[in-house]
């Protein structure tokens, strides 16, 4: 009698990645949705703890398994991880899931300080999978047409970044406001994406000097914070001379729902990302030259979703570790450099 060894499984190009979902709030079921509906995946299974989150998520993928943790959730054996949970759990979850060899996909921030991200991108380099972070406007439209201009020198040497993001509401969940949950205030949860962009689109030169200033009801905040900041304002000073202004907040009086905007400012032009009419959701890009404007993005564009099926495409081609995750450190070293805490060396 000959034996019979299984063999592993090989994906097809025609078969779609069965991923998990660990946490179906608002964000969750959002990305979710993007993900099913590009065709790349489907939902194997969803981890979450509120009945009605997971009844509404059980609408978008009826025949996924429903449990309620996250080692539940590996149990089911996933190629990927979906994490769209309370900040202060990011990070372990992610460690717990690349320690079984589930490549991620995380919702920003990764973690709430540059230790535990520089944990999570370690372990995945150490097990060589796929990282990623919804650091989404990345991907609209207006900065995939501003990066490569910048890139190729199309305004020349870029001086100065302006960045602004002021939410006028602010979150809407209690643990938002608990830096022990949440890493910190309007910096964590916005300013991480003004960093991003502008690093991001200046292919992340070194930050050589970070001076800053938080605020909470209008008052400074000392750097031990037992409350978080609402509003912020920070200059970094890149190591190609370049200066980054930035300014975030939350309940901020601006007259409109938010006011969000990258402006790159070079020595032969300057190129724009803003939003339109208070949106959060549409956005422009606009090239100036001298007095001269010449729009060259505009709505609509579908993009909240856009990091989300980047990374489930790369997934599907290979679930090797990237190395472009480093930048997900080297973004929250700034992080913490503008909250006035020790950076650490991991």
């Amino acid at each position: 009698m000959s034996l019979v060894t299984a063999k592993p499984h090989t994906r097809t190009t025609a078969e779609k990645l069965q991923l998990g979902f660990l946490g179906a709030g608002w964000i969750g079921r959002h990305r979710m949705k993007a993900l099913l509906d590009s065709g790349v995946a489907e939902a194997a299974a969803i981890a979450e703890v509120s009945e009605d989150c997971m009844r509404e998520a059980a609408t978008l993928a009826p025949k996924a398994a429903q449990v309620d943790s996250i080692d539940a959730l590996i149990d089911e054996n996933p190629d990927g991880i979906v994490i769209a949970t309370p900040s202060a759990q990011h990070a372990e979850q992610a460690l717990r899931a690349l320690s079984c060899g589930i490549p991620v996909f995380c919702q920003k921030p990764l973690g709430c300080n540059h230790t535990e991200v520089g944990a999570v991108v370690a372990a995945a380099r150490a097990a060589d999978r796929l990282l990623d972070v919804d650091l989404s406007y990345r991907h609209t439209e207006a900065m995939r047409r501003i990066r490569p201009i910048v890139a190729g020198g199309g305004i020349g040497r870029v001086h100065t970044v302006d960045l602004v993001f002021h939410n006028a509401y602010g979150p809407d969940k209690p643990w938002f406001y608990d830096p022990a949950l949440s890493g910190g205030g309007c910096v964590i949860d916005l300013g991480v994406h003004l960093v991003d962009i502008a690093l991001w689109t200046l292919d992340f030169p070194k930050v050589k000097h970070v001076e800053s200033h938080l605020s909470a009801g209008g008052k400074a905040l000392g750097r031990e914070q037992s409350t978080v900041e609402d509003f912020a304002i920070a200059t970094l000073t890149l190591e190609t001379g370049t200066i980054v202004r930035l300014a975030c907040s939350w309940h901020l009086h601006t007259g409109k729902d938010a006011e969000i905007a990258a402006t790159f400012y070079g020595m032969e032009g300057a190129l724009a990302l803003r939003n339109v009419d208070g949106s959060f959701y549409d956005f422009i890009a606009e090239r100036y030259v001298g007095t001269s404007c010449e729009r060259i993005a505009s709505p609509p564009d579908d993009w909240g979703g856009r990091a989300a099926v980047h990374w489930a495409q790369q997934l599907a081609r290979c679930k090797h570790y990237n190395p472009r995750a480093d930048e997900f450190a080297e973004v929250a070293s700034v992080l913490d450099r503008i909250y006035g805490r020790p950076v650490s060396t991991q």
